[in-house]
């Protein structure tokens, strides 16, 4: 928790009056203070469901102490900098309005499109529109799901992750609507509410099915894989939590998503305890058959925190086994071949430090684009050339908490 000044007074996030401190300046010229540096940094009230939120000014996350709940690494080191500001417009009331690439609407004519997350090898693919997979990434940072501190041991499980997520969805609008009434993320299986989560699923997806003319509605699922399965016809996405409803998906999009999403299956295989995140726009037809239309995949570790390979999985390993705070950095639109911080080790001061990663595989455009990357900023880097070796020590921490 932070200190804030807030109409004169000094309180800590938490205290019984922080929220009607909140609401008493809402809307002032004269701006609450975050305490983590001297003489203060300047925040926001916002308002979201009937609630008074204290929100970073856009683009400031970096001015923040690293130790500080609002501070977020400078956007360059992850793909945020690519989308933020176009793709994902924020307001000074709380607002945000995200710009998507893919749509939530299908005609009976058109062609499925392949499975969201495509690699480009060009350096000006649109930063514009977010991707299915950048949404999520936004989802999953937002709701602070890329952070991590030793106090988070044993507390995510699938009823955290949903409540934050939806959470996050919270004030953000897309395509003309809000988007958390564009979500579905299946609730925690109980067999003793059983009826009562199948009934309140129905009613949540009926508002799309499919009607006798015109375009189908579309909403986008988010929930983790239990499997990938042949059907009576054709073959289907099983989540947990969800054991007797299923998502179809055509043989030519399975072929797609299978090549596509190769290492994330592979590696889903190969380390246990991940979760295997999907993300997919979906349409219901008339009879209540939930059919995928577009998809994405997203690796997370057993702590729900992205990796992108083994070798980001081992530092990740480390990082939690050594009980260290950091926030992972996650791709949203970039592609694989441009090089990002692994990481941001929050529990060094002054600076934090950002963690870079050459993988066996890289090229010598990535490693001249990572090498100029490090240097560029001025932050410190750890760096591991996977082609060189074992991974190098760590960063010792300053933090004595």
């Amino acid at each position: 928790m932070s200190n804030y000044k807030i109409a004169g007074r000094v309180i800590r996030d938490g205290e019984a009056d922080f929220e009607r401190l909140l609401a008493s300046v809402h809307g002032e010229a004269d701006r609450p203070l975050c305490l983590c540096r001297t003489p203060g940094i300047p925040m926001y009230v916002a308002k979201a469901a009937n609630k008074y939120l204290l929100k970073r000014m856009p683009n400031s996350g970096a001015d923040h102490a690293a130790g500080c709940d609002s501070y977020e690494p400078p956007p360059e080191l992850s793909g945020l900098g690519q989308v933020l500001g176009t793709a994902i417009q924020e307001d000074l009331e709380g607002a945000t309005l995200l710009k998507l690439d893919f749509s939530l609407s299908k005609s009976g004519s058109r062609t499925p499109p392949a499975p969201s997350g495509k690699e480009k090898d060009s350096v000006s693919s649109d930063g514009n529109k977010l991707t299915l997979r950048g949404m999520l990434h936004f989802l999953w940072e937002e709701a602070g799901f890329n952070r991590w501190s030793p106090a988070m041991e044993n507390r995510r499980n699938w009823y955290v992750i949903r409540k934050h997520l939806l959470a996050a969805s919270e004030s953000k609008t897309a395509k003309g609507s809000a988007l958390n009434e564009l979500l579905y993320i299946p609730e925690s299986f109980s067999l003793e509410h059983k009826d009562a989560i199948n009934e309140r699923r129905h009613a949540h997806l009926m508002r799309i099915a499919a009607p006798e003319k015109g375009a189908r509605k579309l909403m986008v699922a988010i929930g983790e894989v239990k499997g990938i399965e042949k059907g009576r016809y054709g073959m289907k996405v099983v989540l947990k939590h969800l054991p007797d409803y299923s998502f179809a998906l055509d043989e030519d999009t399975h072929k797609k998503l299978a090549k596509r999403f190769e290492p994330e299956l592979s590696m889903w295989d190969a380390h246990q305890g991940s979760h295997l995140m999907m993300v997919a726009t979906f349409g219901v037809s008339a009879v209540g058959v939930a059919n995928i239309v577009e998809v994405a995949l997203m690796l997370v570790n057993d702590r729900w925190i992205p990796f992108e390979d083994s070798y980001e999985h081992m530092v990740l390993e480390k990082l939690c086994a050594a009980e260290r705070r950091f926030m992972k950095g996650l791709r949203y639109n970039m592609p694989s071949t441009k090089p990002l911080a692994v990481a941001v080790l929050t529990d060094i001061e002054p600076k934090p430090h950002a963690l870079y990663i050459t993988p066996t595989g890289a090229d010598d455009q990535f490693v001249e684009e990572q090498a100029a990357l490090m240097a560029q900023s001025d932050m410190p880097a750890w760096h591991w050339d996977a082609r060189a070796g074992s991974m190098p020590a760590l960063p010792d921490s300053t933090d004595h908490r």
